[in-house]
């Protein structure tokens, strides 16, 4: 069994997170620059078998397409070409962050520690991650 990795796509940096290879557990990886995205998964999937892919889709609260859903959408096309055989799914991501940075607060991390953009980032994509398993029953 592969692990599936979760993506949260961000204009300046992006979470990843990605479950154990029986799918039990959620777990952020990294955030990596945006624009060493593909580079990352790439070098990723030569060493870890990837499943499936799961993209945060940025919705408002309302369910209209968040400012940067069209940059998502180029960007999991771009996924769809260079990882053929993976299949992509794309999964609700409205108030990840909040609810990433609530966890990170209740976790009793430093505040300095809590102001790490990138930290809220990875956490918001295990977060994604967790919901996609939950919605489908993993």
């Amino acid at each position: 069994m592969g692990r599936i990795l979760a993506i949260d796509y961000g204009l300046k940096r992006t979470g990843i997170a990605v479950t154990d290879p029986l799918h039990i557990i959620a777990s952020g990886l990294t955030t990596v620059e945006t624009g060493t995205l593909m580079d990352f998964l790439a070098r990723y999937c030569l060493t870890e078998s990837v499943e499936m892919f799961v993209v945060g889709l940025p919705l408002h609260p309302d369910g209209n397409p968040a400012q940067i859903a069209p940059q998502v959408d180029a960007f999991v096309e771009k996924l769809k070409k260079q990882f053929p055989d993976t299949p992509v799914t794309r999964q609700d991501e409205r108030y990840t962050s909040n609810d990433a940075k609530k966890i990170i607060l209740q976790s009793g991390i430093k505040k300095q520690k809590r102001r790490d953009k990138a930290l809220v980032d990875k956490v918001a994509a295990a977060i994604i991650l967790e919901q996609y398993m939950l919605d489908n029953h993993w």
